[in-house]
């Protein structure tokens, strides 16, 4: 199974931080965040591993390489000064990924989530992950409702930033910037769009705050 880091975002939220060095490299006990999803997913197995990159993601290339110090094969899908979104991110990266459903991971998330235990096959076209809903976005996003994914239920749940795709949800998709979460929330409606409720440990490391609040709680 492959997988695929998403690293090509611009960081806005994190500046200063990220006026001279990506978000993804951004740092947790002296380790980038993109590392650990890197050695993690290697632990569970995974090895094959995709990333996009935008604005200054040459450190990332050079900071990473080709994985093997890891023990990974890594592959980079450059975006260059004109970030994609996360769906055409995924979309132009859709020739690395093979046609099998892949992994994607939002880089710029911490959590102890076992990779390994993700679906190799699909009854529709996504799995997603979920999680508790932060302090920050106590609404959450979507339902849970015996393990399909809903856009609307008596309860939401945070889209953890992980899920794995199919190739499929993307068919209709053109080269372009655009964003995710409209094409999986056709795909919710349709039915095809199956979930978990993770109870691990999870932050969304969005502002220089909560990277504040995560290093001294490790």
């Amino acid at each position: 199974m492959r997988a695929m880091i998403l690293a090509a975002g611009r960081g806005e939220r994190m500046k200063p931080l990220t006026l001279a060095r990506p978000k993804a490299l951004l740092e947790v006990n002296g380790k980038p965040l993109i590392q650990y999803h890197v050695e993690s997913l290697v632990r569970q197995g995974i090895q094959e591993i995709i990333i996009n990159h935008g604005i200054m993601g040459d450190q990332i290339e050079t900071w990473l390489g080709d994985g093997q110090r890891f023990n990974a094969n890594i592959i980079y899908s450059a975006e260059g000064d004109s970030p994609l979104e996360t769906g055409g991110g995924i979309f132009q990266a859709l020739p690395l990924l093979g046609d099998k459903p892949f992994i994607v991971i939002n880089a710029d998330i911490w959590t102890d989530y076992p990779y390994g235990q993700l679906p190799g096959e699909l009854s529709g076209v996504a799995h997603l992950v979920l999680v508790n809903n932060p302090e920050h976005h106590p609404a959450g996003d979507f339902a849970l409702i015996e393990g399909r994914v809903g856009n609307n239920g008596p309860q939401k749940l945070t889209f953890s930033g992980i899920g794995v795709y199919h190739r499929k949800l993307f068919k209709r998709c053109n080269p372009n910037a655009f964003p995710l979460a409209p094409l999986l929330r056709k795909a919710i409606d349709n039915g095809q769009v199956t979930g978990e409720h993770y109870k691990g440990i999870w932050v969304d490391v969005g502002t220089p705050d909560r990277l504040e609040a995560l290093q001294d709680s490790n």
